[in-house]
């Protein structure tokens, strides 16, 4: 064999166990694709070990309560009471449970004039005072504040509740409301006060 043919086979040789080099690079190289997309598989494809896997249904219930009132933007009527010397009007959105309240003077002394508010939250529904059954079921417009929660449209709402001074009638309802507890309340603190003065006068 001459030198020429001994060049010309040891050049097939390399080129042969080069190949052979590039053939075996892409399939390590495929064969850790294989593994990394075994080790994380497709966020779409849940383990089987997880029985309790949705979303809860109180979730889905109170977001769409929660949508559909925002996007109703109103309070319906459901009760006109009396309490004390007050009229409380329950309103509650049009899905839930959630209620809210607004507070008018009532009527007092056989006149009309001390209850001026609560006639105009009756004009602004339409209702009569002599027809005042029909205010339950009426849909009074309204707003949701983060931080005072349902709000009445103006026209609706008592003057002392726009300006902010209703704390003190609140504070009376409350008080006249819970007046027979505070009472009792208040002779059981006596009594046991009273046991103990005599507890450190005499031990």
């Amino acid at each position: 064999m001459t030198l020429s043919e001994r060049v010309a086979n040891h050049g097939s040789m390399a080129d042969r166990s080069g190949g052979d080099e590039s053939v075996s690079t892409t399939a390590d190289r495929e064969g850790a694709d294989n593994a990394d997309a075994d080790a994380f598989p497709d966020s779409e494809t849940l383990p089987d070990d997880l029985d309790d896997a949705g979303v809860d249904e109180e979730v889905k219930r109170r977001l769409r309560e929660a949508y559909l009132n925002d996007e109703e933007n109103a309070l319906i009527v459901t009760r006109v009471r009396s309490v004390g010397d007050r009229v409380v009007v329950e309103m509650r959105p049009p899905h839930g449970d959630a209620t809210h309240t607004e507070r008018f003077d009532a009527p007092r002394d056989g006149s009309l004039q001390e209850s001026e508010e609560f006639l105009g939250f009756l004009d602004a529904a339409g209702v009569s005072p002599l027809d005042v059954d029909e205010l339950v079921g009426t849909r009074v417009p309204a707003t949701y504040d983060s931080e005072t929660g349902w709000r009445v449209d103006a026209a609706y709402r008592a003057a002392s509740e726009a300006d902010g001074g209703s704390r003190f009638a609140d504070a009376r309802e409350w008080l006249w409301t819970y007046k027979a507890w505070l009472l009792a309340a208040l002779l059981v603190g006596g009594e046991l006060a009273f046991v103990a003065v005599i507890i450190l006068l005499y031990a």
